[in-house]
């Protein structure tokens, strides 16, 4: 079961990247030019505000080790695609949506190396494993930065055909990212059962904090009530399916389920038994 997740999960990401990227032109990324502030605020909620809260919520719960470091990789791991699909449902700002993703997956190979290396130097100290911060950069371009402009590529210069594949490619991503995280599951039951307990409501609690934070702080910075949702729902969603790739990388010859991926594995479960339904009744309030 481990070789079918470790087989898996890059294809998923590299999936999910891609169809993102599918959706993007270049058109998208000029946006950050036009709305600088929604920007600003929303690079501000994921960059700094949502590891800072991760990080406190694993010193008020008292994590420590591998599940803080499996903690702060997963903050840093923005989220992809489904964060617009919830924003084009809740009919909030998607020009937005998709600027954040795209902008944040981009950064996510500098970001992701820097917090990976704080994590584990502050939460392992002496029991820290080798860094090799070329290696996990690398490996966040190949799954993230690689594909997602591939994906650019093809619409900006094959419309019709990136028109044609992307209904197949989203749902290929989503199959498959569901298989990876139920076969991961499956495979370390015993596990995931010893740590939901505890590690399950830090997760919930760190969703619920990040995203009304962030929606907070984005009305104190004067961002419309439309925009400070986008935000709140693009800073609450991560992806857990990078950050079980990048989890994997920690431990050398070994499981790519191993201790650091437990909480971008429960991740999933979390965010389906209580953030998305937050979200959608979120929606389901109205817009002012």
């Amino acid at each position: 079961m481990d070789i079918f997740v470790a087989a898996l999960l890059p294809m998923a990401v590299v999936f999910i990247m891609f169809s993102l990227g599918l959706g993007l032109t270049p058109a998208d990324f000029a946006r950050i030019a036009q709305r600088p502030r929604a920007f600003c605020i929303g690079a501000l909620n994921q960059i700094v505000m949502l590891p800072l809260i991760a990080f406190g919520i694993i010193l008020g719960f008292g994590f420590t080790g591998e599940t803080a470091v499996g903690l702060m990789i997963l903050a840093a791991c923005p989220g992809g695609a489904t964060s617009n699909v919830i924003t084009k449902l809740a009919n909030w700002d998607v020009a937005l949506s998709v600027t954040l993703t795209a902008a944040f997956s981009l950064t996510c190979v500098i970001s992701v190396p820097l917090v990976l290396t704080f994590a584990v130097t502050y939460f392992m100290r002496t029991e820290a494993p080798e860094i090799d911060i070329t290696s996990t950069a690398l490996t966040a371009f190949l799954l993230t930065a690689l594909p997602i402009t591939v994906g650019v590529a093809l619409r900006a210069f094959a419309p019709k055909a990136a028109t044609a594949i992307d209904p197949p490619v989203s749902m290929a991503a989503t199959l498959l990212f569901i298989a990876v995280i139920a076969g991961a599951i499956a495979s370390n039951w015993h596990i995931v059962r010893a740590n939901f307990a505890s590690l399950g409501l830090g997760l919930i609690a760190m969703v619920a904090v990040v995203s009304f934070v962030s929606f907070a702080l984005s009305r104190w910075f004067q961002a419309t009530d439309r925009e400070a949702k986008t935000i709140s729902v693009e800073t609450g969603v991560q992806n857990g399916a990078l950050a079980l790739a990048i989890a994997g990388l920690l431990v050398v010859d070994g499981p790519i389920f191993n201790a650091y991926a437990v909480p971008a594995a429960l991740y999933g479960v979390v965010w389906l038994g209580s953030a998305l339904p937050a979200f959608l009744v979120l929606a389901r309030a109205g817009n002012t």
